[in-house]
């Protein structure tokens, strides 16, 4: 009987400490792999998953609800969870909960209960045995004021006015980099790899770096309900993107937030630090940006549907500089006319053209309906601010 017996350290796309494989098998053809992480390692080891799991997989009769929030940066993402004793099938059914808003940066320590209200649930990919849920909330103060940070709000009021009567929907490209231990994922230490060119849509060890939490964060989001309609490797090595939509509303963005919360938790799995940063790395290098693909009924109507695009196109000119202070901060960084984007102070569109504001797909042209994409929001945008902004220039603003 054949039994190989293989011993080797090795560090794979920068990710992991050295690891040690053993092989055995009854046949030259398959090996059954066992992976074992050494404990110089920030993430958790094997054996500590298979140790959670354990746990998390004994039967109970309660339901957790992990309650997910933005934090006082804007920015950060915070969470806590809470036992129910009944299934929920209605975010209506949730409680309203509160935290301690002069820990987050969002309340002072004499005043700092902060009000959660539960917005949207979704099945929870990290306790996938039960009835469990996350849960997406916005946040008020003492006098149930949104607080600043709050910006669904906002834009809750502004789709509740035209959802019904113009079907807005949006597709996001949220592109974003992996780190670990301070280093691009795939990147030399205190070095840089080939120049851009073999990583987009790369396959192969020496080009692809980090498919295992791409990978895993599209399963996890489709498990949870979030509509991931694809990821590809990007043009940066160590930079990924993933699609979020079509989906109608203030929907879109809900699912954008919660999938960048199921980001990070994966990755922490691999200790890998998820950024959003527009331009992690300066130099000839990709920035990174959260495209925002978008149309409204009136682009589809068969015979006037791009004179409809045209009209809105005029309507996002004029407001250029006021979508650019609320698409992203640090933008000005990656919005330089290189690198597959224009110049922050400068509009433009173009058909199929990467180099413009915004793209006119061809397809669009040629049918002369459909949608159009924005290229100037930044990885790190608030997808409420931008979905917000763009019908208030194209519907409800002069």
């Amino acid at each position: 009987m054949f039994r190989p017996s293989v011993s080797t350290s090795r560090i794979l796309a920068g990710r992991f400490a050295p690891r040690t494989f053993t092989a055995t098998t009854s046949t030259p053809s398959v090996f059954n792999v066992v992976a074992v992480r050494t404990l110089t390692s920030t993430g958790p080891t094997q054996g500590d998953l298979q140790l959670r799991d354990h746990f998390c997989r004994l039967p109970h009769n309660h339901v957790l609800a992990e309650y997910v929030w933005i934090g006082g940066s804007g920015q950060d993402l915070r969470s806590k969870t809470r036992t129910l004793t009944k299934k929920v099938s209605r975010v209506e059914d949730l409680p309203v909960w509160n935290y301690d808003g002069s820990s987050t940066g969002q309340a002072s320590g004499e005043n700092s209960e902060v009000t959660m209200v539960p917005r949207r649930i979704f099945r929870h990919p990290f306790h996938p045995n039960g009835e469990h849920f996350l849960v997406l909330c916005d946040t008020y103060d003492f006098n149930g004021k949104p607080l600043l940070t709050n910006t669904r709000h906002a834009a809750a009021e502004v789709f509740e006015k035209i959802t019904d009567n113009y079907r807005p929907m949006f597709a996001f490209e949220q592109e974003y980099s992996m780190f670990y231990q301070g280093t691009h994922m795939g990147w030399p230490v205190g070095g840089y790899p080939g120049p851009q060119g073999p990583y987009y849509c790369s396959v192969g060890v020496k080009n692809s770096f980090g498919r295992d939490i791409a990978e895993s964060h599209y399963h996890a989001c489709l498990f949870a309900g979030i509509n991931v309609s694809g990821i590809n490797a990007e043009v940066m090595a160590g930079q990924w993107e993933y699609q979020v939509g079509p989906v109608v509303g203030i929907d879109a963005s809900d699912q954008l937030w919660m999938s960048r919360y199921i980001m990070h938790r994966i990755a922490e799995q691999y200790g890998v630090e998820i950024n959003f940063d527009p331009k992690p790395c300066e130099g000839d290098w990709n920035g990174a940006g959260c495209h925002t693909n978008f149309c409204i009924k009136d682009f589809h109507v068969e015979g006037s549907g791009y004179d409809s695009i045209l009209g809105m196109l005029k309507k996002l000119e004029k407001k250029h500089m006021e979508h650019i202070r609320v698409y992203g901060e640090g933008n000005e960084r990656r919005l330089t006319g290189r690198h597959e984007t224009a110049p922050i102070d400068k509009f433009s569109w173009g058909v199929a053209h990467r180099g413009a504001s915004i793209r006119v797909p061809r397809h669009t042209f040629d049918k002369k309906r459909g949608y159009i994409e924005d290229r100037r929001p930044a990885s790190n945008m608030d997808p409420y601010a931008v979905t917000a902004r763009l019908m208030q220039t194209m519907l409800l603003e002069d």
